[in-house]
């Protein structure tokens, strides 16, 4: 897993979560998925509870913090080290809007099939 915090700040962080509503996302184990956002809160299809803006914002740091700096300690690997409400959907967002780049992520497959059918 690498962490690929140029693109995307903290502060523009819901920004970009914002854009990509509606777009089709994989969990780690291969569940596709779709959101909806409103206000400080996303929607996913598959569940009836919401994660706030401030959880992927408390993840994002968390992130930082353990991938970063030469003390870091990188023990966060996937989903459940995450630790957050929702760290499935947190880290398909992640994944999905590239700041997490994890080589052996399903959400390519989905991808490539995506361009095949428009082809």
């Amino acid at each position: 897993m690498k962490l690929n915090t140029s693109r995307i700040s903290v502060p523009g962080l819901w920004d970009e979560i914002q854009a990509h509503e509606g777009k089709q996302f994989l969990t780690k184990k291969g569940l596709p998925f779709t959101y909806t956002i409103k206000g400080g809160e996303l929607f996913t299809d598959r569940r009836e509870r919401s994660i706030t803006r401030s959880t992927f914002e408390k993840a994002y740091n968390k992130l930082i913090q353990d991938q970063e700096g030469e003390d870091a300690p990188k023990k966060i690997a996937g989903p459940k080290t995450l630790n957050v409400y929702g760290a499935p959907y947190v880290w398909a967002v992640f994944v999905g809007i590239g700041i997490i780049e994890d080589t052996v992520y399903v959400q390519l497959k989905l991808e490539e099939g995506a361009e095949e059918s428009e082809q």
